[in-house]
């Protein structure tokens, strides 16, 4: 183990750079002026966590132009043992870290609660915090699956009418929802905290967040917990076959827990052979949901919802309880639509973060046939959707994908699962790669999308690298946790 020594940086600098959003290079940085704030209250829902606001620029080249308010909550620390703020960066895109906190912020050690106020927020364009708003039927156009060349063309006007109606509906914020302004929030969230540096962990998508503000601001880092995180250094065709790879990995383990343990309700089955027949009959348009009042369920549908219960271990065994329903379901029915004519879109920020070009639907039709085949149970990977809904999206985009720039005092904490269903493996090591002696990578043996709340080992290593800045040492590893029914 190697304990960091914490380093200073120039506070009052930095208090002022972050509150105007301006370079040292401008002129206009020399005036003065007054740094955000927060003013907490007891949160509606449970009135022993803390709701606040802060109010920050929608476009971060223009401080002094439109505004909007991001919502916060926290959970305070015991006064006695309280050394800072812990702030966490949900995933999704689109979870809402407000909730995390009023919920009760129980995925953090007890050690951690009384250490650190646990922070969070709804970032910029979801949740509370000016969510981005659209048409629920052009929402709805957006196929899960293009079958053919009218259809890419038609979803390519589909995109360009459902992104202006996205736009005339939430404002000037539809555009500045990416992840580099999301990290410029978060800065300003840290000065709003009376924070000399920031502690972070950030989880999922989060990870994006967190990578980029270490980009931007990197003698502002405290310390820095990368979980289940993603590589974003990857074009489409990568993107698409190492989540393609990542999600089959994860599927083969479920079944070979079936095997082993009786707790499985496929156990001493031909699983695999069962699942294949199911995806038969979803393509012949034959499969119904009984948990979703006999709703048909296509192809796609059939391997996310799959793969979404693939995310904790302790869901496994209804995860074959559903697949023995599925086996036994009747006929279908159609679902009511909502009457809503509009719906929050909290994905908007995923075509502002990456740019996956797709020319034509012959070069689409390739990357699906290729996920099939690298991922013959789940033959389409959620990503793929990530592929359609941002068709025709304005390039450049605000942040595009490319290889880590971090140069942190203190290394970033990768805490990796070998089986993570969603950010495989492989993404760790090569954001680990690319992060060199400025990050170390945490592996964890086991299963499931994420690690700190499912090992002991996790936790306690982790726990040590935010309180004591203690970095374990290179390839350091955990042992895995037997899924518990």
């Amino acid at each position: 183990m190697l304990r960091v020594r914490k380093s200073a940086v120039g506070w009052a600098v930095a208090v002022a750079l972050t509150a105007t959003g301006l370079t040292p290079a401008s002129p206009a940085a020399a005036r003065p002026q007054p740094g955000p704030t927060i003013e907490w209250r007891p949160c509606a829902k449970d009135a022993t966590a803390e709701c606040g606001t802060v109010s920050l620029p929608v476009d971060w080249n223009r401080p002094r132009g439109e505004r909007f308010e991001l919502e916060l909550a926290r959970r305070v620390a015991d006064p006695a043992t309280r050394e800072g703020a812990l702030v966490f960066g949900p995933g999704g895109p689109g979870d809402s870290g407000v909730d995390r906190v009023v919920d009760g912020s129980s995925r953090f050690s007890p050690d951690l609660r009384r250490r650190f106020d646990i922070v969070s927020f709804d970032p910029r364009g979801t949740g509370r915090s000016h969510p981005v708003i659209c048409s629920r039927q052009l929402l709805g156009r957006q196929p899960q699956v293009i079958t053919d060349q009218a259809q890419f063309d038609a979803t390519l006007a589909d995109n360009a009418l459902l992104r202006a109606d996205c736009r005339a509906r939430t404002g000037a914020l539809y555009d500045h929802v990416d992840t580099t302004s999301a990290a410029r929030d978060l800065d300003a969230i840290r000065v709003a905290l009376g924070e000399r540096q920031l502690t972070f962990h950030g989880s999922s998508y989060g990870t994006l967040l967190g990578q980029r503000y270490a980009e931007l601001f990197p003698g502002r880092v405290r310390a820095m917990v990368l979980e289940a995180t993603m590589d974003h250094s990857l074009g489409t065709r990568a993107f698409l076959e190492t989540q393609a790879v990542t999600a089959e990995d994860a599927f083969d383990e479920f079944l070979n827990w079936c095997s082993r343990s009786a707790d499985c309700a496929l156990h001493g089955r031909d699983a695999r052979a069962l699942w294949a027949g199911l995806h038969s009959r979803a393509e012949r348009g034959t499969l119904t949901d009984p948990d979703r009042g006999g709703a048909t369920l296509a192809p796609f549908e059939l391997s996310r919802l799959a793969h979404k219960q693939l995310y904790d271990t302790w869901r496994w065994p209804g995860l074959a309880e559903w697949i023995v329903r599925l086996e036994g379901a009747g006929t279908s029915r159609v679902d009511t639509l909502s009457d809503e004519a509009v719906a929050p879109y909290p994905f908007a920020v995923f075509c502002q973060d990456w740019s996956l070009p797709v020319r034509d639907y012959r070069e689409y039709a390739g990357l699906v046939r290729r996920s099939a085949q690298l991922a013959p149970d789940l033959r389409y990977p959620p990503a793929l959707f990530a592929v359609v809904t941002c068709l025709g999206a304005p390039t450049p985009v605000a942040d595009p994908q490319h290889r880590l720039r971090v140069r942190t005092d203190v290394p970033l904490l990768i805490a990796a699962t070998v089986h993570d269903p969603a950010s495989g493996y492989g993404w760790a090591r090569n954001v680990a790669r690319q992060l060199g002696r400025h990050g170390v990578l945490l592996t964890y043996q086991g299963w499931g999308h994420g690690s700190y709340s499912s090992s002991p080992c996790v936790r306690q290593t982790v726990d040590a690298y935010l309180i004591d800045l203690v970095v374990p040492t290179q390839d350091a590893s955990c042992p895995a946790v037997e899924p518990e029914v």
